[in-house]
């Protein structure tokens, strides 16, 4: 009873939906990471009606990197806190459209939540920014990077936002969770990799009875406070330096394996550096493969999501979350390629993909750029996906600031929706 008194006592959240933009039932939404998202015009950037995920399932939270199957439903996770004396994670899923005589009510009505996963803690449930998915699997990280549910519930009254409830542990160990798409339930190994903070997946997909899934790592959570408002005014440049470069991590995780495999064996059976150890308790132990540092804000071709795939499009920053520039990268061979100018801040880069696209990286690249020097406008960039030239750019004449993720929307997505 107490735990479900504490679990009211949580303030709403504010709802400034600042991080991505979602689609879902032939709307745009922007999100954040918060139970709020906000309907806007695509055409005019009108904010329209403010939703409420809680009205429609029981989550206090949610990602804002929602996913998207074949049929253009959008599945995503939220976290339930000491809901009927249970902390959870939630899969839910918003259906692409509505039946055609309920056409005039909204599709979230039509929500259902797919599976349940355990927190292993009541009060400390995880942080996480997105989780994974290939065709038969989601991929959920439990990682030591906590919200403190007690602090939640004081943080109105003490005057301190919610992020100052959040605390990594680096002492402690980080959880894989698979769930079968098809029966909606978990893979019952226990897996596991050291203690991290991880923000971005990349991709994920199957092979041979493994799943190998990408994520952008770091060892301490100094991404994550260095834009408090103390760090970002005078000197601004020391108070933003990491003390971890991002790091882009392979795990490759052995769903199928010899139940007599003996103690300490490796049971990853493809050619990776990565690995997955058996120990004496059953637990299987993941350590990375290292594929590249210095990227952040990776975008994939959307057409191979949960696919084998190989290219990675993203911001590439060093010290400094600040990126400098944006970058190709190729996940089987290795090599890179940039695009940068000087006094610019570039945003991430979104792959918009040819209409008769044939291979993996025939389209586009779009980027907003800003300028160190705000006299100077800032532009869209666009550059050739396969070559990384450019292809030409748009100078605005509008007040333009850094942002975090976005969406290329297709005219034909832009005049069924003003419609």
């Amino acid at each position: 009873r107490a735990f479900s008194y504490l679990s009211h006592t949580i303030p709403e959240f504010t709802d400034n939906c600042l991080i991505n933009i979602m689609k879902a039932g032939g709307d745009f939404y922007a999100t954040g990471e918060t139970n709020f998202i906000r309907k806007i015009n695509p055409q005019t950037l009108e904010t329209l009606e403010k939703v409420d995920y809680n009205k429609y399932v029981a989550v206090n939270v949610a990602t804002s990197h929602p996913h998207y199957d074949s049929a253009g439903n959008v599945l995503n996770m939220g976290t339930s806190i000491v809901d009927k004396g249970k902390t959870k994670y939630l899969l839910f899923k918003i259906p692409s459209s509505v039946p055609e005589q309920e056409k005039k009510k909204s599709c979230f009505k039509h929500l259902e939540v797919v599976c349940s996963v355990p927190s292993r803690s009541l009060l400390h449930p995880s942080y996480y920014h997105s989780f994974g998915i290939t065709e038969n699997y989601i991929i959920f990280i439990e990682q030591p990077f906590r919200l403190d549910i007690v602090k939640m519930a004081t943080a109105y009254i003490r005057g301190v936002s919610w992020a100052s409830c959040l605390a990594y542990n680096k002492d402690d160990k980080t959880w894989f969770h698979f769930i079968d798409r098809k029966t909606k339930k978990e893979v019952s190994t226990k897996f596991y990799t050291d203690a991290l903070v991880f923000f971005h997946h990349i991709n994920a997909y199957e092979e041979d009875g493994h799943i190998i899934f990408d994520i952008i790592a770091y060892t301490d959570n100094s991404l994550y406070d260095m834009f408090y408002l103390k760090n970002l005014g005078k000197d601004f440049e020391e108070n933003t330096k990491l003390t971890s470069i991002p790091t882009c991590k392979r795990f490759v995780v052995p769903l199928q394996y010899d139940k007599d495999a003996a103690v300490d064996s490796n049971l990853v059976t493809l050619p990776s550096t990565a690995t997955a150890v058996k120990e004496k308790d059953g637990n299987i132990y993941c350590q990375p493969e290292i594929l590249c540092e210095g990227i952040e804000l990776p975008r994939i071709n959307y057409d191979y999501n949960g696919k084998k795939y190989k290219y990675v499009f993203a911001t590439q920053v060093q010290w400094s979350p600040v990126p400098t520039k944006i970058a190709k990268f190729n996940t089987q061979t290795k090599e890179m390629l940039h695009w940068r100018q000087d006094d610019c801040w570039p945003s991430e880069p979104v792959f918009v993909p040819s209409p008769d696209a044939k291979e993996e990286d025939d389209g586009v690249v779009l980027t907003c750029v800003v300028k160190t020097d705000p006299k100077d406008p800032p532009f869209l960039l666009v550059l050739d996906a396969k070559t990384f030239t450019e292809l030409a750019r748009a100078t605005v004449n509008v007040d333009m600031h850094i942002d975090l993720h976005g969406m290329f929307i297709p005219q034909q997505d832009v005049k069924a929706e003003t419609e």
